[in-house]
């Protein structure tokens, strides 16, 4: 307002000084009528001025208004520094830097949030900045909030004029959660490295021996006929112990597979056909229920099968004293299905879930968790997610979701 009723004054004064000039100095041979009109027109053109000045004016301020509008509407941190000060700060970067309000962080260093280890990156990307005067890569910073708490956030700059200033218009997105999940998968993958080297070596050692005592059960077989009976069970769990190794070998390195279509209705029967002795014996009932038109899925059958068998057995031992296993086959979306496996057990508490699938973490007495970290490699393999959700004493729902066969699109 300030500024308007300087430049009005300006213009009136002009005006004003002219035509006090044109009616005191003597009579020009144009006439007084001329230099009137010349004054008139003077006048207009200042007055045109004035009004376009006006106009710009109102829209840069309005301009300002929305801009200040939108950053506050984005759900990335945004702060404008001048000289290393901090001009402002969006709603968004008051909540990251934990202030209850924003004049807690207007005026002070941007350096007072930034963790001294990486203070030394943060002044040569401003300096970069400034030299190149181009906006700068997105790179890791570590903060410090106001409640003294570390985050880390991933940050670009750019220069920026604010409020006439050469400032410098920083982009914050925090990324501590995703960080602490990279950070625990790859604790999970080294873990998952260690087990498979394990395996390797503890399949090759018992082999070995197993080959020999297989040799000689059958030796023994053949000589002592009338104990068949008994040697045809020793070489039965011997083999069961071999098939056993091979699974276990699934943790060791990628086992050349064949894959091919299947339909998944036809290999959930099998699966419960097989488990369903086990289930009877545990006052335990299993219901199936499909979605008509399942699409066909592409995978190893067996490996699946010893997924699904996993899966089922689990849900029985979560149940001594019985009750039922809801099975549900669905589309989940375009080319994926869904297999739920919903049981009425104990249920896994929630501070528990987080661990579930990491190797030789188990629920169970006497179990070794390889069981379930098996079924999430091969679930893996076959480019699929295996999800579990549970409820302390009302059950638990493992979600098995694989890509189906696409359809023919038919126009």
């Amino acid at each position: 307002m300030k500024k308007k009723g300087l430049i009005a004054f300006i213009s009136i004064t002009i005006i004003f000084e002219l035509i006090q000039v044109l009616f005191l100095r003597e009579f020009s041979n144009r006439g007084i009528i001329i230099d009137l009109l010349i004054a008139v027109i003077i006048a207009w053109f200042i007055g045109r001025q004035y009004d376009k000045m006006i106009f710009y004016m109102e829209r840069m301020n309005e301009s300002q208004k929305n801009y200040k509008q939108f950053i506050e509407t984005i759900p990335d941190s945004i702060i404008i520094s001048y000289q290393d000060i901090i001009l402002y700060i969006n709603e968004a970067g008051k909540t990251m830097l934990g202030a209850q309000k924003k004049e807690d962080i207007l005026g002070k260093s941007i350096f007072q949030f930034i963790n001294p280890n990486y203070q030394e990156l943060a002044i040569k990307r401003l300096e970069q900045l400034v030299k190149e005067k181009k906006a700068t890569n997105s790179v890791e910073q570590k903060l410090v909030r106001l409640d003294k708490k570390t985050i880390f956030v991933e940050v670009s700059s750019r220069l920026f004029i604010f409020e006439g200033k050469d400032a410098i218009l920083s982009v914050f997105k925090d990324i501590t959660n995703k960080k602490e999940e990279t950070e625990g998968l790859l604790q999970k993958s080294e873990k998952l490295a260690l087990v498979g080297q394990m395996a390797a070596g503890i399949a090759h050692e018992i082999r070995n021996p197993l080959t020999s005592i297989k040799g000689f059960v059958q030796l023994f077989k053949a000589k002592y006929t009338s104990e068949e009976e008994y040697f045809n069970l020793v070489l039965s769990e011997l083999e069961r112990i071999n098939l056993i190794i091979g699974e276990f070998l699934i943790l060791a390195k990628p086992t050349a597979v064949e894959f091919k279509d299947k339909e998944i209705k036809s290999l959930i029967k099998d699966v419960v056909t097989l488990i369903n002795t086990q289930a009877i014996m545990n006052n335990v009932q299993v219901f199936v229920e499909f979605e008509s038109d399942i699409p066909m899925i592409v995978c190893e059958e067996n490996q699946l099968k010893q997924v699904f068998i996993n899966i089922l057995k689990n849900a029985i031992e979560a149940m001594p004293n019985g009750g039922m296993i809801d099975v549900k086959v669905k589309l989940k979306e375009k080319n994926k299905v869904s297999i739920c496996f919903i049981d009425q057990g104990l249920g896994i508490p929630e501070d528990r879930l987080p661990k579930i699938g990491e190797p030789f973490y188990t629920t169970k007495e006497k179990g070794t968790g390889l069981g379930l970290m098996t079924s999430y490699k091969i679930i893996e393999n076959h480019d699929g997610v295996l999800k579990i959700s549970s409820k302390l004493n009302e059950g638990t729902t493992v979600e098995v979701i694989l890509p189906t066969v696409p359809r023919p699109d038919i126009s």
